[in-house]
């Protein structure tokens, strides 16, 4: 098992990478508009404090890569899986586009429809290969479910 391990250590390190470098990547759209655009906006009285969302997605990010590994880690036709998990992650940089980097909400609140649907859709196809693995993505669910409300909030409170 220790062998196992040690020989699939080197995608366990890849997969959280890559789940983290989609976290970098929206990043790079977010990080010049907190404290420009968004800092204008009215805010909900439930938006949390923006040094929250770092450590939030940084964690977030850990469990998607993790969720992954243990996918791929089944060495099944987990293609599909795998797919849908990349799509998921490329709707996730594509709302940080959108919402900061565009500076629209109303796009944004759209496709993060679309970002929500894909991570449902990659929970069950986890699910089929690893229970522990659609388990992970729960959090992400519910965040990006949080994140989805008070998207709409911010479209509605400032359109």
């Amino acid at each position: 098992m220790q062998k196992k391990f040690s020989k699939d250590l080197p995608a366990l390190i890849g997969f959280i990478a890559l789940s983290e470098a989609a976290g970098i990547v929206g990043s790079f759209f977010t990080a010049p508009s907190i404290a420009g655009w968004y800092a204008t906006l009215t805010k909900p009285d439930i938006a949390p404090p923006n040094w929250i969302f770092a450590p939030v997605w940084t964690t977030l990010f850990l469990l998607m890569g993790i969720a992954a590994f243990l996918v791929w880690r089944t060495r099944k036709n987990t293609r599909t899986a795998l797919g849908l998990f990349g799509l998921q992650l490329a709707l996730n940089v594509l709302w940080s586009l959108l919402f900061f980097g565009l500076q629209n909400p109303g796009a944004a609140l759209a496709e993060i429809t679309l970002l929500w649907l894909s991570i449902a859709a990659t929970m069950v196809a986890f699910a089929k290969f690893s229970k522990p693995a659609a388990w992970l993505l729960v959090p992400y669910i519910a965040w990006v479910s949080f994140a989805g409300y008070l998207n709409f909030l911010l479209w509605s409170l400032n359109s």
